[in-house]
């Protein structure tokens, strides 16, 4: 369960971490670079969420 947790902490700031740099890249401004990527962050955490609820429900 700590592995799980830890790989989805992972995956949640590279991702991030991507979409910052593609925001930069896009020319967005730093603040608004990093508003996309605690977006991102966010999102990742809300879906893994979603999922383990998801399965916790249908393993019972």
């Amino acid at each position: 369960m700590l592995f799980t947790i830890a790989l989805v902490l992972i995956t949640s700031f590279l991702v991030a971490a991507v979409a910052g740099k593609i925001a930069r890249l896009d020319g967005a401004t730093y603040p608004a670079a990093f508003f996309r990527a605690a977006t991102a962050f966010a999102a990742v955490l809300t879906l893994a969420a979603a999922v383990a609820t998801a399965l916790a429900a249908v393993t019972g």
